[in-house]
């Protein structure tokens, strides 16, 4: 099989007439086949840009936009029944009241 492929080769080599050697054909990869890399890379990186903006614009529009403030509500006898005081005082560790 070796030497039918070699002399296959010299056959091919005689025919065109020459001895030189043959270049390996260059392989086309994906990713350059017919696109410009540099054209990729800047389209890119205006869409993330732009997406960025975007996104900025759009978090500054929500965050300044009021929230509803709720009444408070009832107080009901059997919410935060304290049968001692906590260590730290009357109020919960991160609550803070207005005592009378």
């Amino acid at each position: 099989m070796a030497m039918a492929s070699v002399r296959s080769g010299l056959l091919r080599a005689a025919l065109r007439g020459g001895s030189r050697p043959t270049a390996p054909p260059k392989r086309g990869f994906a990713s350059s086949s017919h696109h410009d890399d540099a054209y990729e890379t800047a389209k890119w990186e205006k869409i993330t840009y732009l997406g960025a903006a975007t996104c900025t614009v759009l978090a500054i529009y929500n965050l300044s936009k009021g929230h509803p403030h709720h009444e408070e509500p009832p107080a009901y006898p059997y919410l935060h029944i304290r049968n001692k005081e906590f260590p730290w005082g009357p109020d919960g560790l991160f609550e803070t009241k207005e005592h009378h």
